[in-house]
């Protein structure tokens, strides 16, 4: 089996990477809005939010989809492939 994932959009991104870059992006305040876990509430760093994050498999996820939503999606996305605004159209 192959090690590569080239439909995987968070292949080669760390979990630090990902949480430095939401941080500078939405702001510690942004991501406890997003995601309701308290290392991202009082006093947070990225060094608590990656040991949390590792223990805690359900609330990686939600981070990791709040990514791709944040910087995959958008750019996925083209006027070609933007949903149909008519009924009719699809």
């Amino acid at each position: 089996m192959s090690s590569e994932q080239p439909q995987n959009p968070l292949h080669g991104l760390t979990l630090k990477y990902i949480v430095t870059r939401l941080s500078e992006q939405l702001g510690w305040e942004g991501l406890a809005a997003r995601v309701n876990i308290n290392c991202f509430k009082q006093d947070p760093s990225v060094q608590s939010s990656l040991k949390f994050l590792r223990k805690t498999p359900w609330a990686r996820l939600e981070v990791e989809d709040l990514y791709i939503a944040t910087f995959v999606l958008p750019t996925t996305v083209s006027p070609t492939t933007a949903l149909p605004t008519t009924p009719w159209q699809r």
